[in-house]
């Protein structure tokens, strides 16, 4: 996703064996040498990383990634009338205010969970989803620590645990949108542990957490 690029220019290279010893010619590209070394390098360096670069990307970056890894960035919601209170076929209940969802909607998400959804498509397409990887990119995309995955060793689920509740946004991607890296054909379900949670060591073990996590599939 990164990599070390040689961003230098050596306009002096360009002066033919002819005119080495032009002292005026040299003076005037070596002034060009100065403005080359300033401006050139910084261009580069902010298209890296406001583009190149998937984890430092801006809006627009991530934009210009989503057409070459063909990924909306939207959440489609969908229709939910069971809780939508109102009268009629058509729930009428003063602008629905507050009561439901009476149509589906789709929904732009935002830059931290375009980033998400941007390095899971990344890795999908260039790394074998084997445990190892998939915890590779989840440090990547989530931070040290803050969620594994340990495979069921079945082919059915690959279960996520997350130390921690997360934040809104990513809840809303678990919710709303398959972005998770797994296996094909392979199911997905998340854990999350309680900052609090009870257990022996890293993995916080406490006779298989019973009772002591939440448990929720995808």
């Amino acid at each position: 996703m990164s990599q070390e690029l040689d961003l230098s220019v050596n306009l002096l290279r360009s002066i033919l064996w002819q005119y080495e010893n032009a002292d005026k010619l040299k003076a005037l590209i070596l002034g060009q040498q100065e403005w080359i070394n300033e401006n050139h390098t910084k261009f580069w360096n902010d298209w890296i990383r406001d583009v190149f670069n998937l984890k430092t990307a801006n809006a627009f970056g991530l934009a210009v990634w989503a057409r070459i890894l063909n990924v909306h960035l939207t959440i489609e919601r969908e229709e939910n009338l069971d809780d939508v209170f109102g009268f009629g076929v058509e729930h009428e209940n003063f602008e629905n205010g507050g009561f439901g969802v009476a149509a589906g909607a789709i929904d732009n998400v935002s830059v931290e969970q375009a980033r998400k959804m941007l390095l899971a498509r990344y890795f999908t397409l260039t790394y074998a989803p084997t445990v190892p990887n998939i915890n590779m990119i989840l440090e990547v995309m989530f931070g040290e620590g803050a969620v594994y995955v340990v495979d069921s060793l079945d082919m059915l689920y690959s279960t996520y645990t997350f130390n921690g509740e997360p934040d809104y946004r990513t809840r809303e991607l678990l919710k709303n949108v398959d972005f998770l890296p797994r296996p094909a054909a392979v199911g997905v379900d998340f854990t999350i542990l309680p900052d609090d949670a009870f257990g022996f060591g890293s993995e916080h073990l406490n006779f298989e957490n019973g009772g002591f996590t939440e448990r929720r599939y995808i």
